[in-house]
């Protein structure tokens, strides 16, 4: 059994046209297994490169750039009656409210009456963990914007995917120390919402520094120049190799 993580985007919100919004995708043996984030450009290149919807997805927060794409994923699972209620969102709790206002609460999502948003979507809010096909995710807060409105994600002994945070050394000593690749947002330079290289740099132990791969910076130019610094920074399209998960898992699922 193969497992990677593939990069659907890399860029930040000004850059998603160019470099493809944020978003990657969990893989077993070349499938898609779960898809992290739904910005626009993010769905379109899920649907280019494995010619279908997907079918579970795990949302960090509620930015346009990672959820714009779930009202285009609405219409799509809505009219097609294979998967109507059966698209799976793991949100994290306190995140649910802010999805509520920022997409289910516009009024007459059909024209026609008679559909709720989430009619399309099997929505399961979490807390510090879900499963999903068997194997156990976790799923820990990060420094975005405000207090409980960002998480990240973490599949034990083969990948963490912080989101969109500031640096969070104190977090990842504790959801990172399996040997997990750690997907970290990153730009040339940092802001109140997101990390600088100077930033990662300054707080993390270069051991947890040579497992990080830099992703939603800004331009091509800014990836060129964080490489130029010694740095893995991701590309639209890459897709890392990971280890095989040493998270709890159980052999037959419920169906």
């Amino acid at each position: 059994m193969t497992w990677t993580l593939h990069l659907l985007g890399v860029g930040n919100a000004g850059a998603a046209p160019v470099l493809g919004a944020a978003s990657a995708v969990i893989e077993r043996d070349g499938a898609p297994l779960l898809m992290i984030d739904c910005g626009q450009e993010a769905l379109s290149a899920f649907l280019a490169t494995y010619g279908r919807l997907p079918e579970a997805l795990f949302i960090t927060h509620v930015h346009m750039d990672h959820v714009a794409g779930l009202e285009r994923l609405f219409y799509s699972a809505y009219f097609d009656p294979a998967l109507r209620g059966r698209v799976r969102l793991y949100v994290p709790a306190p995140v649910v409210p802010h999805l509520q206002r920022r997409l289910a609460d516009y009024p007459g999502v059909l024209a026609e009456g008679g559909a709720n948003f989430w009619d399309a979507f099997q929505l399961v809010p979490v807390s510090e963990s879900f499963w999903h096909a068997g194997w156990r995710f976790d799923v820990f807060p990060v420094r975005h914007h405000r207090p409980d409105t960002a998480f990240g994600l973490r599949l034990r002994g083969s990948v963490v995917w912080t989101g969109d945070t500031r640096p969070i050394p104190e977090v990842l000593t504790a959801v990172a120390d399996d040997g997990e690749v750690i997907a970290h947002d990153c730009g040339l330079h940092g802001n109140p919402s997101h990390s600088g290289l100077d930033d990662l740099e300054r707080e993390y132990p270069r051991e947890l520094m040579a497992r990080c791969v830099l992703y939603h910076y800004a331009s091509d130019a800014d990836g060129e120049a964080m490489r130029a610094r010694g740095q893995r920074v991701a590309r639209a399209g890459e897709r890392l190799a990971l280890q095989a998960p040493t998270a709890e898992k159980v052999t037959a699922p419920p169906a």
